[in-house]
């Protein structure tokens, strides 16, 4: 019953991708998008990753695809639709993903998985404890520089979404 219902959410996730990436419409594009990473936290939760899709429903699926929403109603207009790229672009996007899908296939069909019996499991105590740990292995400098990067990166986008320069006031 788990391989029907991974197989159903992997062709879920194939079909929006897929719509995704070929939607002229932009505001669709991330809806389809939503979907496909709600697809990934519905896989994660199969194999009992339930932190990990946590993270992934509320920080991608819910962060940055409003993110993206406010990016795309803020700069572009709801009803703009993307021009379609050349037939020869198209043609060489499609021989490009096709040696790509080849490339991975053979990797995975090359490789001999060993089943694992040991089995760490890990605690969200531990994790927070790791990344939020000033020591050896911590992840408190990497969050402190990426949160400043996602306010400059926010002031940037609402400069540009503005469209004109500020101008100094005199008084």
């Amino acid at each position: 019953m788990e391989q029907y219902i991974f197989y159903s959410i992997a062709l879920i996730m194939i079909i929006f991708a897929i719509a995704a990436v070929s939607s002229r419409k932009m505001l669709r594009s991330v809806i389809y998008l939503l979907f496909v990473l709600c697809g990934i936290a519905g896989i994660f939760f199969m194999v009992d990753y339930n932190f990990l899709a946590a993270i992934q429903l509320t920080v991608y699926a819910g962060g940055i695809i409003v993110l993206m929403i406010f990016s795309v109603l803020l700069i572009h207009h709801i009803e703009m639709e993307l021009e379609v790229a050349k037939l020869s672009k198209q043609i060489l996007t499609i021989i490009a993903c096709l040696i790509g899908v080849g490339v991975v296939l053979m990797t995975i069909y090359s490789y001999e998985f060993n089943v694992s019996e040991v089995a760490t499991t890990t605690t969200v105590d531990e994790i927070g404890t790791g990344l939020l740990n000033y020591g050896d292995g911590g992840f408190i400098l990497p969050f402190e520089v990426i949160s400043v990067l996602l306010l400059a990166a926010m002031i940037g986008a609402i400069i540009i979404a503005k469209g004109k320069k500020l101008k100094g006031r005199k008084d």
